[in-house]
């Protein structure tokens, strides 16, 4: 028998804090239940609402850096070494910017919800991130409100940037202290952490042969929220070896605990693939790209599961180690059945690759659901594609939501190349994608309507790419 009790330290506002709780008590629960700290609220216990916002302070090659997160979703061994700061953490004698700004505009209602508005808008300023309006309303798109109806919110989030709009280049937190934004203990907390660091040991290391690996939990904890706590844990988020977004060559190589926000924040992605920020706006919300793996996305193998959509279409691979070997699968050949995957449960992935896009190719992600934002796939779809005139001359289409796994369309994608670009190719590549798809009738809607989303967006796939395409005639279903 394992034993899970080992003690964790962190900074938690201005205090330093150990405990010997279970490696996977989420931390809204130490928070909330251990430090009596009940701004952080419990709504959803899934991520959804926003109430339990945090921010994370972590030291980035030296530099402190903070990203908002949903600790109902966080395992307090991820907390290990850090700065957790909670609402209360960012009270000072009167009100800070922020919460003038929400009290100015009458941004709260029953103020359940207000706490991680508050939150949310501290990282934003926190970040690097331009104080542009549409930036600071981002900020706050993983907070839900039932009362206000948001336009007070975002009017309060517009006062902010306008705020922030007297920053310069200037470290973010250095402007927030010295302005009064934030209490001045921030001014310490980097080098306290860097204390911290010296002393942390060995002791969050797995007892068990065969332990749990966590990235960011984000699925975990919304699935087997009971069974997390007492698990042996090994926490893959701070391992350095599996970090990182680089390119070699034309590949680019991804650490298995990249985040969906290194992603979203990579030169090498935003160089090959322009539109990314408008395809991760539909991957869930920002605190959860802020702790989402990429690679636990991969495992977690659901059928509808959006990168890993996004990467079937590129034709991406999987490094899986176990001890000092490892191994090589296809993505379109890690999934073997539903929520059954080519991984044995003392393997884990180490890294992913992919061939870039070569310069002239066409890449395209889609995705409907029931809200536009923050909300898991009806269906949703990628293509890449690479063209010489008009001339398809390689295709990879991909559809989540229509089959118990995640599809990699192999013959709609082989129609496709070599076949010159008309609304008829079009038309019948969406024929034969609907005869290779298996959809079944759920909570996300029937069958029926799952192969009408999928004929949808592949044509919307291509009237994004060519939109002198007749449209009347493709959006017919």
């Amino acid at each position: 028998m394992f034993n899970p009790y080992v003690l964790i330290q962190f900074i938690l506002n201005k205090k330093l804090v150990s405990t010997a709780l279970p490696v996977g008590t989420a931390l809204l629960d130490f928070i909330r239940y251990d430090q009596h700290l009940t701004g952080t609220k419990i709504g959803c216990r899934e991520g959804d609402c926003g109430a339990c916002t945090v921010l994370v302070g972590d030291l980035q090659k030296g530099r402190l850096q903070y990203r908002t997160a949903t600790c109902c979703l966080m395992a307090i061994g991820n907390a290990n070494g850090k700065h957790i700061v909670t609402v209360e953490g960012l009270n000072m004698d009167r009100l800070n910017p922020i919460q003038q700004a929400l009290s100015d505009e009458g941004a709260t209602q029953c103020g359940f919800c207000t706490p991680g508005f508050v939150v949310s808008l501290a990282g934003f300023c926190l970040s690097h991130n331009q104080p542009t309006p549409a930036n600071a309303i981002a900020s706050i798109d993983g907070n839900i409100c039932r009362c206000t109806g948001y336009k007070s919110i975002q009017k309060a989030a517009l006062k902010v940037a306008v705020l922030l709009q007297e920053r310069t280049e200037e470290n973010p937190l250095l402007f927030a202290t010295q302005h009064d934004w934030l209490p001045l203990y921030f001014n310490n907390i980097q080098s306290r952490l860097k204390d911290l660091s010296g002393t942390l040991n060995g002791a969050l290391l797995p007892k068990n042969n065969v332990p749990r690996l966590l990235g960011g939990g984000t699925d975990l904890y919304v699935q087997q929220h009971e069974n997390m706590v007492l698990s042996d844990i090994r926490f893959l988020a701070p391992d350095n070896e599996l970090k990182g977004i680089y390119q070699i060559d034309n590949t680019c190589v991804i650490g298995a605990a990249a985040t969906v926000t290194d992603m979203l924040e990579s030169p090498v992605f935003h160089h090959h693939f322009p539109r990314l920020h408008h395809f991760m706006k539909l991957v869930s919300s920002t605190p959860i790209r802020n702790m989402a793996s990429i690679a636990g996305n991969f495992v977690n193998a659901s059928p509808i599961g959006d990168l890993t959509i996004f990467f079937l279409a590129l034709n991406a691979k999987l490094v899986i180690k176990k001890g000092g070997e490892s191994r090589e699968v296809w993505l379109r050949n890690f999934y073997k059945g539903y929520k059954i995957i080519d991984k044995e449960s003392d393997e884990y992935v180490e890294k992913i690759w992919f061939e870039l896009p070569a310069p002239g190719s066409l890449f395209n992600f889609e995705k409907v659901c029931k809200r536009t934002h923050l909300d898991i796939a009806s269906v949703n779809s990628a293509v890449s594609l690479q063209i010489d005139g008009e001339t398809i001359v390689g295709a990879s289409l991909t559809a989540g939501g229509v089959g118990p796994l995640p599809m990699y369309l192999q013959k709609a994608s082989m129609f496709l190349c070599g076949r010159q670009l008309s609304e008829a190719v079009v038309t019948e590549a969406v024929m034969i994608a609907m005869g290779e798809i298996v959809p079944i009738s759920d909570a996300r809607g029937s069958a029926a309507y799952k192969s009408l989303l999928l004929g949808q967006l592949i044509k919307a796939h291509f009237l994004t790419f060519f939109p002198a395409l007749r449209v009347e005639k493709l959006l017919i279903g």
